[in-house]
């Protein structure tokens, strides 16, 4: 049975990496090339600035793929695998859930798995760390920041796992509603620790040593020695659409998995009133 949850969330994943592809190959992909063409702007203008200046230029960099197979093949193909491992881990969680959610049905905790995990997976690191466009981000700290935001992922985890301890643990004094409700406050109040002791992007050491302290790595207007504007900064109104569209994507990607899950694994579980667990405990 297990097998069979699996591969259904596999299937169910790469739909889910389509559609989400499919949304952000509509709204985001014009977007991101207004984002590419910022950056060759700024690039430009850097480069006019340092040969004034009798400073050498470094070569621009060739294209590996061309714009074309980035904006259609590269993004549907890294959607799709995305979904598919998004997929699998969804039908693992589900199993683990299954019979010990209380009185639960397949449908409904297909829901709640989904919802769980576009919170814990996406929107919490999002919050602290948002998604960037092209030019938006110092290459010198794509490690740093790779690191943060994967501590952000693990973190949002363990905070919902203990929320989930929290919330049964107390269910038997408090009642369901007000144990529910104490761990959500637990994983809010841990969550927001963690952000707090995390640095700003634009704080990071490399960042400060070139740019100063800022909050964030958006690019700022860029200036000649003079101290005149040559190029302005990032446009933010591009910034903003951007990250709310990966919101979406990301949203309907969890969406679609959580809705058409449900019917699939009802189907497979038979009744909805059964309330065995999928996956044994150890000491059963």
């Amino acid at each position: 049975m297990v097998k069979g949850l699996v591969l259904r969330g596999v299937g169910v994943g790469a739909l889910a990496g389509l559609v989400a592809f499919i949304v952000a190959r509509i709204f985001a992909e014009p977007l991101i090339q207004a984002a590419i063409d910022y950056e060759g702007s700024r690039d430009e203008a850097r480069d006019a600035i340092a040969r004034a200046a009798g400073q050498p230029v470094a070569a621009p960099e060739a294209e590996v793929f061309s714009r074309v197979v980035q904006a259609n093949a590269g993004i549907g193909v890294g959607m799709i695998l995305f979904g598919v491992g998004m997929g699998a881990l969804f039908a693992v969680v589900y199993c683990l859930a299954w019979g010990r959610a209380g009185r639960v049905g397949p449908r409904q905790l297909s829901l709640l798995v989904a919802l769980g995990g576009f919170v814990t997976l996406y929107l919490v690191p999002f919050l602290k760390y948002p998604a960037n466009p092209p030019a938006v981000g110092n290459p010198d700290t794509i490690g740093e920041r790779s690191g943060l935001y994967l501590v952000m992922v693990v973190g949002s985890v363990l905070a919902a796992l203990v929320a989930l301890w929290v919330a049964r643990r107390f269910s038997g004094g408090l009642g369901t509603w007000n144990a529910t409700l104490a761990g959500l406050l637990c994983f809010a109040v841990l969550v927001g620790l963690l952000m707090a002791l995390l640095p700003p992007l634009g704080q990071l050491r490399l960042n400060v040593e070139q740019y100063g302290s800022l909050p964030t790595e958006t690019p700022r207007p860029l200036r000649d020695p003079s101290g005149a504007i040559v190029l302005p900064g990032f446009d933010a109104d591009l910034l903003y659409q951007f990250r709310l569209y990966s919101v979406c994507a990301q949203a309907l990607l969890w969406g679609v998995l959580g809705v058409a899950f449900a019917p699939l694994a009802e189907r497979l579980l038979g009744s909805a009133d059964r309330r065995t667990p999928v996956i044994q405990d150890s000491t059963a």
